[in-house]
């Protein structure tokens, strides 16, 4: 089984000798459905570094990229592309390799091989959807828009509005009919 993707590698070029390693470069394209509710990843190019590492039970192979993000500040709804960086390490192990002793903890990083490829494509899937923010902003101290009239409030740092509780309307109400009525010291004079 041999599959023409750039994340699915062959651990051929890797000799089964504990302490080898090989470190390479590949270029990929995100899947098209990378994202949240705020913010996507753009299907284009990205490269991944990948040092694969030979040891005693299988290979360690660990990824970095850099992807881009796109959507918009949850604060201020002005547009956001900015780079996120991702990283990932699956460990697969060699057929007939021993599993992990009963009632051990099991990892999801831990990937048995079946033959000579090694799929990276949910690690990588999976650092992406997870480094993804979930409250992206333009920046840290984005002020975001004015709850009353959705006026950007960097624009406008003085930006205010006059408004008073709609519940004390009738007090209000009242001290503008007491301060129009004269009072007993204004009707001697």
């Amino acid at each position: 089984m041999t599959e023409d993707h750039p994340l699915v590698v062959d651990s051929r070029d890797l000799p089964r000798q504990p302490g080898m390693s090989r470190h390479f470069t590949v270029s990929t394209v995100p899947d098209a459905d990378l994202g949240n509710d705020v913010v996507t990843v753009p299907p284009q190019p990205t490269d991944v570094d990948l040092l694969l590492e030979s040891v005693l039970d299988g290979i360690l192979v660990t990824g970095s990229a850099q992807v881009d993000l796109s959507g918009e500040c949850v604060r201020c709804l002005d547009p956001l592309r900015e780079p996120l960086p991702v990283a990932f390490r699956v460990f697969f192990t060699y057929p007939g390799a021993e599993p992990a002793a009963e009632g051990a903890e099991t990892d999801d990083d831990i990937v048995p091989m079946t033959d000579h490829t090694l799929d990276l494509r949910p690690a990588f899937r999976d650092a992406v959807v997870l480094a993804l923010p979930l409250t992206p902003t333009c920046r840290v101290d984005c002020p975001g828009l004015c709850p009353q009239c959705g006026a950007r409030l960097a624009d406008d740092p003085d930006h205010g509005h006059d408004r008073s509780d709609p519940r004390l309307a009738a007090l209000a109400e009242l001290r503008e009919r007491f301060a129009e009525t004269p009072g007993p010291q204004d009707e001697g004079d």
